[in-house]
């Protein structure tokens, strides 16, 4: 694997972070307000300066202390975008509300799809017949660093966005999907969960020999990828 001064590594790690947790918020407001819902319209939620959708734990805290401890990846959460759930219902019925709570998830993998592509053309010598690898093209190599980190950002929060775990969009999407069919079961079980209680299940999962359920998972859809 090729070697990129840390320099380089940080803000590279950075920026593919930002455009994964940001635009996954964005696309939830971006889809409420196809549905009529212009709350994130409104509050300039839907901009692109990442420093209104910036959250001082999930985008500098946690980001940091996992680079600190050199962990395998990056990961973190932007500011959720507000959204009028009820207008979303009222104007596109259950639909909308699950497409909603969709919208991010498949943002993050549309991107990482997008980026495993670059990173084929990249490494493959399509740009001008230049092989990153092989060539040692320090920029193409920065290109190519940066797409695989962004794939890796988007793969892992598309993943662990959907765990079926209030306040997680799997359990949003779930619960949604199920009333589509005049089934609240799922609906009425996940409103029983307090955001709190969701949130120290989780931990729970991500620090046990359980948390192969979700890491399994990226790194299937990772090598899928590449």
């Amino acid at each position: 694997m090729f070697e990129i001064p840390l320099i380089y590594k940080i803000p590279i790690m950075i920026i593919a972070l930002l455009i994964a947790i940001i635009g996954h918020e964005i696309m939830h407001g971006y889809i409420a307000l196809k549905f009529g819902d212009t709350t994130a319209r409104n509050a300039g939620r839907l901009s692109l300066n990442p420093i209104i959708h910036i959250d001082l734990v999930g985008s500098i805290l946690i980001p940091g202390t996992l680079f600190l401890i050199n962990a395998p990846f990056l990961f973190g959460w932007a500011k959720p975008v507000p959204v009028r759930i009820d207008k979303v219902v009222y104007n596109g019925g259950y639909f909308g509300a699950f497409s909603v709570s969709v919208a991010g998830v498949a943002y993050n993998f549309v991107l990482a799809i997008f980026a495993s592509l670059l990173i084929y053309a990249l490494d493959s010598g399509i740009f001008g017949g230049i092989n990153a690898l092989e060539n040692g093209n320090f920029i193409l190599l920065l290109l190519l660093y940066f797409f695989l980190q962004l794939l890796i950002y988007n793969v892992v929060l598309a993943v662990f966005n959907l765990i079926p775990i209030p306040p997680l969009d799997g359990a949003n999407a779930l619960a949604y999907f199920g009333l589509m069919l005049k089934n609240d079961s799922f609906a009425r079980a996940f409103n029983k969960i307090p955001p709190i209680a969701g949130m120290l299940i989780l931990i729970v999962l991500l620090s046990t020999p359980l948390s192969s359920l979700v890491f399994v998972p990226v790194q299937y859809i990772i090598n899928l990828l590449l």
